[in-house]
């Protein structure tokens, strides 16, 4: 075990967020997004690492392992750091992904994420989904706001994760965490429970199938706060992801109980900084009564307009999150352009150009 947390110390010090362990190959860390391949003297083989994954899988998860082939669960080194771990196999050979959870919960203001969240934090009722593909921080900034919730108020924090990522410890709140398989069986037990805990605010790690939105719904519409995640690219597609769980004779009557449950999704994007590190560019569309209106008569393809049109609620697009960053010197143009939603638009911007394509689209 010595050589593998040799390895989990090189990457906590040389800033990696991620580490691919699989055998006969070299060690790969991920940093500032960028796939960086280790030079070792021996490359790990597969031997070794049954050995660390023996070591590593918590007891209560080995039958779990053998039956399913891949896992996921949280591992700890005293003075290195946490890991969120999943372990799989390639080839008939196990593997490891590990990402580096930084150990001190991070507060809101130093994640680079727009005034808005603080506020939409706040809120006592409706479900706020922190969306994007893998990677993008959504655990980060989720942490980051129930951080926000625990200086700022006295509420009751039930979180139900797979597995725990960030610690927290109690200030102005009561904070319970919960680890899938080993407090609780699954996400659709816990929730069958979860009202009985007397909650106010709930975390729910994954947004994944109608059972679990379906007690989100019944939660923000008892008037508590229901935090998730969710797997899309854009808020708009959100919706339309959350509606998908379900049958397609059931999405009607869903569709309009979002109206009233549904506060805001937020969506992000990793960018490159000029100074090394990584930001968000953030995407942010609030229930406001014109986004209400759109999701209630079904027009969900405009939706986009509301998003770029709506600034003055708090509201922004990709392009001008992207732009603001730029404007701000924190990312270049090219990074920018790269990860627009229009990228010919956001150059446009650049020169001074700005079309009010969504205003011409709501009318």
């Amino acid at each position: 075990m010595e050589l593998f947390h040799k390895i989990l110390k090189t990457a906590v010090d040389g800033g990696a967020s991620d580490i691919h362990i699989k055998p006969d190959a070299p060690v790969v860390y991920r940093i500032s997004s960028q796939l960086v391949e280790t030079e070792m003297t021996q490359q790990p083989e597969e031997q070794w690492l049954q050995k660390v994954i023996d070591n590593i899988v918590p007891e209560h998860f080995k039958q779990r392992l053998e039956e399913d082939r891949e896992l996921d669960f949280s591992y700890h080194v005293p003075g290195i750091g946490r890991f969120r771990t999943n372990c799989f196999q390639h080839l008939g050979k196990w593997c490891l992904a590990m990402r580096h959870v930084v150990a001190e919960v991070p507060n809101i203001d130093s994640l680079g994420l727009p005034e808005v969240i603080k506020s939409i934090a706040e809120s006592h009722r409706g479900i706020v989904m922190v969306a994007g593909t893998t990677g993008c921080g959504k655990s980060t900034t989720l942490a980051g706001m129930i951080n926000h919730i625990n200086t700022t108020q006295k509420r009751h924090i039930i979180t139900l994760e797979d597995p725990v990522e960030y610690v927290f410890e109690d200030n102005n709140c009561i904070i319970e965490q919960r680890e899938i398989g080993l407090d609780t069986p699954s996400y659709t037990h816990s929730l069958k429970h979860i009202m009985r805990q007397d909650p106010d605010v709930i975390m729910i790690g994954e947004m994944r199938d109608a059972t679990s939105f379906r007690a989100a719904m019944s939660a923000a519409d008892t008037g508590h706060l229901v935090l998730s995640t969710l797997h899309t690219i854009d808020a708009p597609q959100s919706i339309s992801r959350m509606l998908d769980f379900f049958p397609a004779d059931e999405r009607e009557s869903v569709r309009k109980q979002m109206l009233g449950t549904i506060r805001a999704i937020i969506v992000q994007r990793m960018t490159v900084r000029k100074d090394g590190g990584v930001i968000p560019a953030i995407e942010i569309m609030i229930n406001t009564s014109t986004v209400s209106k759109l999701i209630n008569e079904n027009r969900l393809e405009k939706l986009h307009a509301a998003v770029e049109t709506g600034t003055d609620d708090g509201m922004q697009n990709f392009n001008q999150s992207l732009f603001q960053l730029v404007k701000d010197d924190i990312i270049t143009k090219e990074e920018a352009l790269e990860k627009a939603t229009n990228a010919q638009a956001l150059e446009m911007n650049f020169k001074g150009i700005f079309l009010s394509e969504g205003s011409r689209i709501l009318s």
